[in-house]
C-alpha cells in the first residue's frame, strides 16, 4: 500500500468464565474500534455464545475454560474435568501463536491483572514475551469502573506492580462522577498516571422493538439467575394481569431450573432463552428486572427505563452490589437483597417501580466504547 498508512492492528483478550458479562462488554468495545477503523483480533477464552464477538472482528478461540463454581474457586474445561498443566500450556502456546501472527501495535487484556488471575499462566508469558520485542505493541488494560473487594493481603499492591511493569494504560471504561476507581482499589494513586476514563461502554441507542412489554426480567447468562426467575415469575401472578411480561433465562441457565420456571409462568407472561433486541424491548418497558451487572445496567441507563436491581453476591462478590447501591442512591433503581429474595419482595420492589412515572433521568457518560477506540487510535505508538 503504497503511500497509505495500514490500520492500526490490535490484539484483544478476553476471558469469560461465569456468565457472559465480560465477552459482551468487550465485543462492544471490540465492535466500535472496528467501526473507527482499527483492524481488530479478539482472543476468547470461554465457552463459546453465539453472536460474540461478532463479525465485524477476526477471532481467535482458545479452547475453552469456565469457573468450577460461582466462587471461582478453580477451572474446569467444557467436560467439567479441572485444568491441568498440558492443557494450561497448549492455551499458552496459542495465545503466544496469535501475538505473532498478528504481528499488533497495541494489544489490550481485558481485567488482568485486577482481575482473571485464574489464568496467569498463559498471561504472564504473553507480557514476558511483548517485554522482550524489539518494537514492541502498546499494552493496555480494559478495565470495568468497579473491582471486587480483595479478601486475600497483598492482592492490589500485585496488581499494582504488574501494571507498573508490564502496562502503558489502564482504560476504566466507567464514568468518574459515578464512581472513581480508587473508591474499589486504594492503591490506584500508584498508577494515576497510566489510568484515562472511557465513560461507560453502552450499547448504541437501539432502534425500536418489534414487540412490547411492560416489564422486563432477564438473568444474564443464567449461570446463577434461577432465584431471580422464579421470585420474578411468582411476583408477576400477584401483579394486575393486564401487565404483559417477557421474561428471558439466559443460555446458561439449566433446563431443569428452566422448566421449573415454565411450569410457573402465568398466561401474561412469555419465557425465552435470549432476546436478541433485549436492549431494544427496555426502551419501551416500565421496569427492568435484573441483577446488577455492568452492561445489562448499561443497556438499563441507555434506555430510562425503571429498575428492579438484585445485585450477585455469591462468592463473596461485592461488585455488582456497589453498582446497586448507587444507583439506588442516585434514584435510578430499586435494590432487593439477594439472600433475602423471596416472591413479597419482589413483588413489592416491582410494585413501586411501576407507580413511578417518571422517567429515570441522569447524565452519566455511555459513551465508552466510541472513546475507547478514539484513545487508541490517537495514542502515540513506541
Amino acid at each position: 500500500m503504497s503511500g497509505e498508512r495500514r490500520p492500526r492492528r490490535v490484539l484483544f483478550y478476553v476471558q469469560h468464565l461465569l456468565g457472559i458479562g465480560h465477552l459482551a462488554r468487550a465485543s462492544r468495545i471490540g465492535r466500535a474500534m472496528a467501526e473507527a477503523g482499527l483492524d481488530v483480533t479478539m482472543v476468547t477464552g470461554g465457552t463459546p455464545v453465539e453472536g460474540f464477538p461478532g463479525p465485524e472482528v477476526k477471532h481467535v478461540a482458545l479452547p475453552p475454560i469456565a469457573s468450577g463454581d460461582a466462587g471461582f474457586s478453580g477451572l474446569v474445561d467444557t467436560d467439567g474435568k479441572p485444568v491441568d498443566a498440558a492443557f494450561q500450556a497448549m492455551r499458552r502456546d496459542l495465545l503466544l501463536k496469535a501475538l505473532r501472527d498478528t504481528k499488533p501495535d497495541i494489544v489490550m487484556i481485558e481485567a488482568f491483572p485486577f482481575g482473571r488471575r485464574q489464568v496467569r499462566f498463559e498471561l504472564i508469558p504473553l507480557l514476558d514475551e511483548i517485554k522482550s520485542m524489539q518494537n514492541r505493541p502498546l499494552v493496555a488494560c480494559s478495565l470495568r469502573d468497579i473491582l471486587q473487594e480483595r479478601a486475600k493481603p497483598g492482592r492490589d499492591e500485585e496488581s499494582v506492580d504488574l501494571v507498573s511493569r508490564y502496562f502503558d494504560l489502564v482504560l476504566v471504561h466507567g464514568d468518574p462522577a459515578f464512581v472513581r476507581l480508587e473508591e474499589t482499589f486504594p492503591l490506584a494513586s500508584g498508577i494515576v498516571d497510566k489510568i484515562v476514563y472511557t465513560g461507560l461502554v453502552s450499547a448504541p441507542p437501539p432502534t425500536p422493538p418489534s414487540e412490547k412489554f411492560d416489564v422486563v426480567v432477564s438473568a444474564g447468562g443464567g449461570a446463577v439467575g434461577n432465584g431471580l426467575l422464579q421470585a420474578a415469575v411468582g411476583a408477576a401472578s400477584r401483579l394486575p394481569e393486564e401487565l404483559t411480561w417477557c421474561v428471558i433465562a439466559g443460555p446458561n441457565l439449566p433446563q431443569a431450573d428452566y422448566d421449573a420456571v415454565e411450569t410457573m409462568l402465568p398466561a401474561n407472561a412469555a419465557l425465552v432463552r435470549f432476546r436478541r433486541d433485549f436492549a431494544s424491548l427496555l426502551t419501551t418497558a416500565r421496569v427492568s428486572v435484573s441483577q446488577a451487572g455492568y452492561n445489562t445496567v448499561c443497556d438499563i441507563l441507555r434506555a430510562g427505563c425503571g429498575s428492579v436491581l438484585i445485585p450477585f453476591t455469591a462468592g463473596g462478590e461485592t461488585e455488582q452490589r456497589v453498582r446497586a447501591e448507587r444507583l439506588e442512591k442516585l434514584g435510578l433503581a430499586a435494590v432487593v437483597v439477594e439472600e433475602t429474595l423471596s416472591v413479597e419482595g419482589m413483588t413489592a420492589a416491582i410494585g413501586t417501580m411501576l407507580a413511578s412515572r417518571d422517567k429515570a433521568r441522569h447524565s452519566l457518560d455511555l459513551e465508552g466504547a466510541r472513546r475507547t477506540a478514539e484513545i487508541l487510535g490517537e495514542m502515540p505508538l513506541r
